[in-house]
């Protein structure tokens, strides 16, 4: 495609010039861009959402490095180091800063001298973990249900637009700690092993840390689903009478291959959004949970055991409960501001 010199400045934005273009006097290349290209240049124009991106990706390149670390010793989350701590004042750490020094860059715990660093790192790692599974579950679920009750509508969305309605009536958090103490006991009579499907089991952990995990997982995921499921049911609504799904109908297409492969793709914008603000409200969720005894348990860290050990030592070693709150404060505003970003991008014209 090419275009005349006095035409260039009246061309769209959605095009750029290629400056190694046709040597013919006054023509050059024009080469289109696809919204995915579109998309990624408005994100990098806007500095704040570019700078949340980059601190997302630090906490999760951190979440990713630290099993590696900790199984090559650089990180050490469960050594006690009592010679570093003062039992006559308690158990305080010694030193400045609750023990700070080269080998302990925030510090040891009060009365068990673990590393707050390893810790933290290896925390992390253990709540975005259990964040991204019921970020994906929820996403999953929502969306399947959500595609099915607005293509099919009659009785189908009537049932499943009553399931939602069912689902939201049930208070979640209050839901999650009366059922803990049943559910997590249930699940470790299973024994050793936690028998999750045919010919898959996986270990509970010395102190069913992945139990309460699972537990966490299970609840936000069940309970979670019902806003995206409405939000897909009235995209599809949409989708549904364009020219591409009716063409599918007429040559016989399945109603599987016109969920997945003529309407799903057609919705990755508004999941990629969804999936980006849900991920930090389940991290919140698990520090919340955690702190009132109903997530992971020590010694397996996760940031809001962490941060919920820490509060009794506010005052007398604030670095340590200054810590875990402040990463746990990083990671929801980063991620939120990532999701803020993509949805400005994706949909320009919707203001935030």
């Amino acid at each position: 495609m090419t275009l005349t010199a006095s035409n260039l400045e009246s061309h769209s934005d959605d095009h750029f010039v290629d400056p190694e273009g046709d040597e013919q006097a006054g023509r050059v290349d024009v080469k289109g861009r696809s919204p995915l290209q579109l998309a990624v240049a408005r994100f990098r124009k806007d500095k704040l959402s570019m700078a949340a991106f980059i601190v997302t990706a630090l906490f999760v390149l951190c979440a990713i490095a630290s099993p590696i670390l900790v199984k090559l010793g650089v990180l050490d989350p469960y050594t006690f180091h009592q010679e570093l701590l003062d039992f006559n004042t308690g158990g305080y750490p010694q030193g400045f800063g609750g023990g700070i020094s080269v080998h302990h860059p925030l510090g040891v715990e009060p009365t068990s001298g673990r590393d707050v660093l390893s810790r933290l790192m290896y925390g992390a790692t253990f709540s975005l973990a259990i964040a991204l599974l019921a970020a994906l579950i929820t996403v999953a679920i929502g969306t399947i249900l959500g595609i099915i009750a607005g293509f099919s509508g009659g009785i189908v969305d009537g049932v499943i637009g009553r399931i939602i309605d069912l689902t939201l009536s049930f208070p979640a958090t209050l839901m999650l700690l009366g059922l803990s103490g049943v559910v997590v006991d249930r699940m470790r009579k299973g024994g050793d092993l936690l028998w999750i499907g045919p010919h898959v089991s996986v270990p509970n952990g010395p102190n069913g840390a992945f139990v309460n995990g699972f537990y966490i997982i299970l609840v936000l995921a069940i309970f979670g689903w019902p806003p995206i499921a409405r939000l897909i049911r009235g995209q599809v609504l949409s989708i549904r009478e364009r020219e591409f799904v009716d063409a599918a109908i007429l040559m016989g297409a399945s109603r599987r291959r016109i969920y997945f492969k003529e309407i799903l793709p057609n919705l990755w914008a508004p999941l990629l959004v969804y999936f980006t603000l849900l991920m930090p409200a389940y991290v919140s969720a698990e520090a919340a949970l955690s702190f009132l005894g109903v997530g992971v348990k020590n010694p397996t860290p996760t940031l809001g055991n962490v941060l919920s050990y820490a509060v009794p030592y506010a005052e007398a070693d604030f670095i340590y409960f200054f810590a875990p709150a402040a990463i746990i404060a990083a990671i929801v505003i980063s991620f939120n501001l990532f999701g803020d970003g993509a949805r400005d991008a994706l949909d320009p014209k919707a203001g935030r």
